[in-house]
């Protein structure tokens, strides 16, 4: 006995939810254009110490001590091993660069007789300049990349909704870090670019099976048609996202300070880019007045014979 479809009337609250994608996008770019990015290190310059100690190093106890010596903004994290850490602090306009390292080993060593100095780096803002501007081009060369894939893979109003709803992903993840302030460094650039190829592969499926059952559907309703290839594709996308979260889950509470960030951008970028690739996709697709008749084979046209 065959499984009767699924029959999810999703095209039902396509109106509220396309007003909530336009209102977040909205708010999403305010935010960026008055309260911007709070960019790490990697951007800002500042100063890397990695020190090792004989004993396991409780990173409670040195952002403690970092923040009390005037180092709150200090990022304290382990370095390979409990043993070792790396401390990275922002540039300070009254204190010399040269001897920001040595203060804050100084302040760990303190609580910490036998700590060991490994390293102290310090990169300057123009490097992090060149840092966050090479970023930046790297993350419009991926879209420009996406684009041109989507303009070969569709061609019409499909191509246009796909790339869109992309948009729409990146600049509500962006909107969420500018609110919330959460650091912007390297690695959630990486997360960003990761869910620019999770989101477009996502939005590739269902406008896929969209534009298949316009062809080959009986169903003359756009609204029907489209709710029936959505309900195709939702086991699909529910076990994609699904394991992906659950493997975001895991790194962002297993995975340390490093992978915070990184599974903090993509935990939001997949539930955004999943509710994307259903609503924002096809809400575009209802704006262009889409239907069977972008699909129809024109008719070739007759030519008259000579007499």
């Amino acid at each position: 006995m065959s499984k009767a479809p699924m029959n999810i009337n999703f095209m039902a609250a396509r109106k509220p939810l396309g007003v909530l994608s336009l209102a977040l996008v909205v708010i999403s770019v305010a935010l960026l254009l008055t309260r911007g990015l709070n960019l790490g290190l990697d951007f800002t310059g500042g100063t890397t110490v990695v020190v090792k100690s004989p004993v396991d190093v409780e990173l409670s106890q040195a952002r403690e001590d970092l923040a009390q010596a005037g180092f709150g903004d200090a990022v304290v994290q382990h370095y390979g091993s409990p043993k070792e850490v790396n401390i990275r602090v922002a540039p300070k306009d009254d204190v010399d660069a040269d001897k920001v390292g040595h203060n804050v080993f100084n302040v760990l060593k303190e609580h910490n007789a036998d700590l060991e100095l490994l390293k102290v780096e310090f990169v300057g803002p123009q490097v992090g300049d060149e840092l966050r501007d090479e970023s930046g081009t790297a993350m419009l060369l991926a879209l420009g990349l996406m684009m041109v894939y989507v303009w070969f893979r569709f061609s019409n109003k499909f191509g246009v909704a796909t790339v869109l709803a992309l948009f729409h992903d990146v600049i509500i993840v962006l909107g969420l870090f500018s609110l919330v302030q959460w650091p912007f460094d390297l690695t959630v650039l990486a997360a960003v670019l990761a869910l620019i190829g999770y989101s477009l592969n996502d939005s590739i499926v269902v406008a896929d099976r969209i534009r298949e059952d316009f062809r080959n559907s009986r169903q003359t309703d756009p609204v029907a048609i489209i709710n029936g290839a959505v309900n195709q594709t939702l086991t699909r996308t529910i076990n994609t996202s699904v394991t992906t979260l659950l493997v975001l889950v895991a790194l962002y509470f297993f995975g340390g300070e490093v992978m915070r960030a990184f599974s903090e951008a993509l935990l939001v970028g997949v539930a955004v880019g999943t509710y994307s690739s259903i609503y924002v996709v096809t809400n575009i697709l209802f704006m262009m007045k889409v239907s069977k008749e972008d699909f129809m084979i024109p008719e070739p046209e007759e030519v008259d014979e000579m007499p």
